[in-house]
């Protein structure tokens, strides 16, 4: 997984393509981690609110170029490859705004977003831990506000410094004050 996000990262496609590429996968698989995550690094990268606003409704807004309106259909039909099996359609629509091999990266990168949403969903990865040019999350807190772990975001390579699922779903019952429900949980 390292290698292959290293790869994307040094693939040449530019930055502020590929976080929108990665916050609309994880929009997709639902992982409210890489959500959190990619929204920020997308804002450290200029992205604009509105912009961050409107993605999931990408075909709607005004507000993106043909190339990352190609770049985001090609996200979509490979992170939901088990439904679209990857149109020929969609194939040429973004073909036509990357070349042979940026698209081989760009696909690369999709693929990798998907495995990190998939790790992180498993691990209960907690939306809301991840800090911009940061290499450890600070600690993670249960629905309780009770300290679990601390989450690396281990360098390349460091595949042992993966966190164990030690952290289940924040379980939010009636009763209890915390979390969304009784707003005082940290935000």
């Amino acid at each position: 997984m390292f290698g292959l996000e290293k790869y994307a990262r040094e693939s040449g496609l530019e930055a502020p393509l590929l976080e929108l590429v990665r916050l609309r996968a994880s929009q997709i698989n639902g992982c409210a981690y890489c959500i959190d995550m990619h929204t920020k690094d997308a804002r450290a990268h200029g992205e604009t609110e509105q912009r961050l606003y409107t993605l999931s409704v990408w075909r709607e807004a005004p507000f993106f170029t043909s190339r990352e309106r190609a770049a985001l259909e090609w996200t979509e039909a490979v992170t939901e490859i088990a439904i679209s099996h990857a149109p020929d359609d969609v194939y040429e629509r973004a073909r036509s705004e990357f070349t042979e091999t940026e698209l081989v990266n760009l696909t690369m990168a999709i693929v990798a977003i998907n495995g990190w949403n998939r790790l992180a969903i498993s691990f209960r990865q907690v939306a809301g831990t991840y800090a911009p040019g940061s290499r450890v999350s600070r600690p993670l807190t249960n629905a309780r506000g009770s300290e679990s772990v601390s989450t690396p975001r281990p360098e390349v390579g460091q595949v042992s410094d993966l966190p164990v699922r030690s952290v289940g779903r924040p379980n939010y019952s009636e009763t209890e004050q915390s979390g969304p429900a009784g707003g005082s949980a940290e935000p």
